[in-house]
């Protein structure tokens, strides 16, 4: 848009300051040849104030012009045709003045449109014309000849020259138009931009407030699967102590509860720094379920078997814990709440997937009238799916009353860096 500008200013100053220069070199050589061309002393005053008329009518044509766009006026064909007359009446005295009469042939389509810019630049044609066949009035044939001819080659020479400014005009619009369709797109792409930008940033707060949320989730659901259940052990223990019928049962019991109590010392001290699981610490995830799943059911004296299927692969640690803590979550609810002679658990490495089911012949329930979280403050069901879901997989509870338990976790399959 700028170059296009900038065209139009340059076609501007021509229009108001170039005549003045063709003016000045018509009357200079025409002073020059005047004796050659045999100038009257009329033809030489009426010169003088064609040439006055000239350089008034082109001054008021700046004034009038100045701040005005370039564009076919009727002022703007009055101004051609009045200086059209004026060069051909300075010719008509020296043929020399033909250099004023060609300002007729420059700029005409920015004055003029239609049949009255044909008018104009066949009217200028006639007066370049008669100037080169040897000034006006036409002497002789030959002459008339000689006139006819260079009419025809400028003529020839406007229809020529006609097209391809056409064609060149033809362009300037077509990158006009492209230009400003340019700029609106820009325009609009800009606002696309900044609406992006605004968008990214709400997106970015939403993202961070989701973040502190699900953080928070997962430092209560921590706590609870290390200290809550730990605690939970304890009591059981130490209440199985205060019913305890002879010294060396309770004495059992005691060492279970202080075993626990420093398992979870240990584990509050593991949640402090990475928040893994302890029993992650030193094996992978299968040896740890299967001594979590010992463990439980010494303490709990329940039958309790763990098995592995598939190929056992080195997980990743937030994959791993994962499906621990939902192993220890489901183990804990069973032991509150099922009444069960025997537990199940089974790993199984299946592609690209890890499936881990937990089953029991406890008293089972209806998982639709579990609340998301029990009265106790635990998480249990909820808690348990949300993990699944935190590394995009899936938990389901398939149980009814007096048929048991089985919770089945599928997560991806995400290999140790």
């Amino acid at each position: 848009m700028t170059d296009v500008a900038g065209v139009e200013q340059r076609w501007a100053a021509h229009l108001r300051w170039g005549p003045y220069g063709m003016l000045a070199a018509g009357t200079v050589l025409s002073a020059a040849s005047a004796d050659a061309v045999r100038m009257s002393t009329a033809e030489r005053y009426a010169a003088v104030a064609l040439v006055a008329a000239a350089v008034a009518l082109q001054t008021g044509w700046v004034w009038w012009s100045r701040g005005r766009p370039l564009a076919p006026t009727v002022p703007g064909a009055c101004y051609y045709f009045v200086r059209w007359a004026l060069g051909f009446a300075l010719s008509w005295c020296n043929p020399f003045f033909a250099f004023y009469a060609a300002a007729g042939f420059v700029g005409a389509e920015r004055l003029l449109r239609g049949h009255a810019l044909k008018l104009g630049l066949l009217a200028t044609a006639v007066t370049i014309a008669g100037s080169q066949a040897g000034g006006m009035p036409l002497h002789g044939p030959l002459d008339g000849a000689v006139f006819g001819g260079l009419l025809c080659v400028h003529i020839a020479l406007l229809i020529v020259f006609g097209q391809l400014a056409a064609r060149e005009e033809e362009r300037t619009r077509t990158q006009t138009a492209t230009i400003s369709e340019l700029e609106r797109t820009n325009a609009a792409l800009q606002q696309a931009l900044d609406e992006n930008a605004a968008l990214h940033a709400q997106l970015l707060v939403q993202a961070r407030e989701a973040g502190v949320a699900d953080e928070r989730r997962r430092l209560a659901a921590e706590i609870h699967d290390t200290i809550a259940q730990g605690l939970t052990g304890i009591i059981a223990q130490l209440q199985v102590v205060a019913n305890a019928p002879d010294l060396a049962v309770a004495r059992t019991h005691l060492e279970r509860a202080s075993d626990l109590a420093r398992h979870s010392l240990g584990e509050a001290r593991r949640s402090v720094h990475n928040l893994a699981p302890v029993a992650l610490a030193d094996d992978g995830l299968p040896q740890a379920l299967k001594k979590t799943v010992a463990e439980w059911g010494e303490r709990t004296e329940v039958r309790a078997e763990f098995t592995v299927t598939g190929t056992a692969e080195q997980l990743h640690e937030e994959v791993a814990a994962t499906l621990l803590r939902i192993v220890q979550e489901a183990l804990s609810n069973t032991a509150r709440h099922a009444a069960a002679g025997r537990v199940g658990v089974t790993l199984s490495f299946l592609g690209d997937e890890v499936i881990l089911d937990i089953r029991d012949d406890g008293r089972g329930f209806d998982p639709l009238a579990v609340p998301q979280r029990t009265s106790t403050g635990g998480f249990g069901l909820d808690g348990m799916r949300a993990r699944a879901e935190r590394i995009a997989g899936s938990l389901t509870v398939e149980s009814e009353p007096g048929q048991g338990t089985a919770v089945s976790a599928r997560v991806p399959l995400v290999r140790h860096d």
